[in-house]
């Protein structure tokens, strides 16, 4: 599976949120997600942890 497959499976599944469950069931999803992607990237140790503290308290821009 491509990226391109993911982000439109992602996307679709966003819609269906949003059409199933109105606007606060697309936001909560998408708070789950996000949730979700951090933990996976700090369980897989691909996380860098100063570096989202540092962009947190402005010291790193994300560019």
């Amino acid at each position: 599976m491509n990226l391109t497959v993911v982000c439109a499976a992602f996307g679709a599944f966003l819609a269906f949120m949003a059409f199933a469950f109105g606007f606060w069931g697309f936001i909560i999803a998408a708070i789950f997600i996000a949730v979700g992607a951090f933990v996976g990237r700090a369980a897989g140790g691909k996380l860098d942890w100063r570096g989202v503290l540092d962009a947190l308290t402005g010291r790193r821009s994300s560019s």
